[in-house]
């Protein structure tokens, strides 16, 4: 990133923000060189306030920092998008964007679900499921896994729908737990489908 071309507009280039699990567009400011070290330096995404003239950290006065997570750069090396998380409503309006959307993805949970199933598995901490799955080893998780299986068949052949979800919801959460264990992920799971896809 050392190529950033901060040269145009003032010394501005604008910086797109993408929440990094759901891929909505966030917000849009602008960077100078001077923002964009405090934006690495402290992993909180601090802008260039164009009215102000001053560097502003977003979330400073709300509480409602958004965390980054990586930042790309843009083939002229003049755009930035940053892929953060954040840490409640973006817009200074009170909605989750400044676009007025809703800032959901039930998929891109399961993508948040594996970080914080791989994050236990490094961490283990004291009395979480997740850790005692992984105490227990690869047997006991792939067993739960056939276990839960058999359940989600056996309640989709009733009536009640609700049983039939949760089920479902157990089987996805331990396929997880039994991806991080063999070191793998969701994402390379829809790498395989979308590679079947053609």
């Amino acid at each position: 990133m050392n190529n950033i071309d901060f040269n145009r507009s003032d010394g501005l280039i604008p910086a797109i923000v993408q929440d990094y699990q759901t891929k909505k567009v966030l917000m849009l400011g602008y960077m100078n060189q001077e923002s964009f070290e405090r934006t690495n330096e402290t992993g909180l995404v601090t802008f260039f306030s164009r009215s102000r003239k001053t560097l502003w950290t977003k979330g400073e006065t709300s509480g409602n920092f958004l965390q980054v997570k990586e930042i790309l750069v843009d083939c002229d090396q003049d755009t930035l998008l940053v892929m953060a998380q954040p840490k409640g409503p973006v817009c200074h309006l009170g909605t989750d964007t400044c676009f007025n959307e809703t800032n959901e993805s039930g998929l891109g949970f399961l993508e948040y679900l594996q970080d914080l199933i791989n994050e236990r598995k490094v961490g283990m901490p004291e009395g979480s499921y997740t850790t005692s799955l992984f105490e227990k080893g690869i047997g006991r998780i792939a067993q739960k896994v056939g276990e839960e299986a058999v359940e989600t068949v056996i309640e989709a052949m009733g009536n009640d729908n609700e049983a039939f979800l949760n089920e479902g919801a157990d089987l996805l959460y331990h396929m997880l737990v039994l991806f991080a264990e063999k070191g793998s992920s969701i994402g390379e799971v829809v790498k395989v489908l979308k590679g079947r896809h053609k």
